[in-house]
């Protein structure tokens, strides 16, 4: 039961944070979201940022878990890549794009995780798929994958900067996605492109 609250908790919280950033989501909202007390939750968490940290956390391990098997299941690189943008697609259909910002300037702890898993696992991911692509034929040799990993790495924290992409004009989704694209077509070989246009064609016929 005890367990089961904190879950809910967790899980309730992690939804407002989704629908309306961090930063404008109090205690008084998380209690009266799920119909109980503060004094309930503070039995569990020891303030907003514990909370912030550990749904960060429970955020990072489900994405490490979901590219890990995207990795392990793919049949070539390109494969991997087409996968990779289905994930972020549904990822970033969720995500308030406020709540980067929120956690950077609010929430040291939380926002630590976050750059740890950027800058070892997120660039560690890269440079393995674009090690992968040459060796297959499928992405240009005479890349340079730490300069290129890096890049893409950097960019995605970038989509979530509303200074460069400000909100009024930019929808978060279409930016994630363009720099994406962008990404994955200036790796590819002919025959790296020609599979992955194979792929996109595939996905828009069975979705008919």
């Amino acid at each position: 039961m005890i367990n089961n609250t904190k879950e809910k908790i967790l899980e309730n919280t992690e939804a407002l944070f989704n629908k309306y950033g961090v930063r404008s989501v109090s205690m008084d909202d998380i209690a009266r979201e799920l119909s109980i007390s503060k004094k309930t939750i503070y039995q569990f968490f020891k303030d907003k940022d514990e909370l912030v940290t550990l749904i960060t956390k429970g955020h990072i391990d489900r994405e490490r878990a979901e590219m890990s098997t995207v990795k392990s299941t793919a049949e070539n690189a390109i494969d991997e890549l087409f996968k990779l943008s289905h994930c972020i697609r549904e990822h970033v259909k969720e995500i308030n794009p406020s709540m980067l910002f929120d956690i950077q300037k609010y929430h040291p702890n939380a926002w630590a995780l976050w750059l740890e898993y950027k800058s070892v696992f997120i660039k560690n991911t890269i440079l393995d798929v674009i090690a992968r692509g040459k060796s297959e034929g499928y992405f240009r040799k005479e890349l340079d994958a730490e300069i290129i990993s890096t890049f893409r790495v950097e960019s995605i924290e970038l989509s979530f900067d509303e200074r460069i992409f400000p909100r009024d004009k930019f929808d978060f989704t279409d930016v994630q996605m363009a720099l994406f694209d962008h990404f994955v077509h200036g790796l590819m070989t002919v025959k790296g492109q020609e599979l992955y246009d194979s792929l996109i064609d595939a996905k828009s016929y069975e979705s008919n």
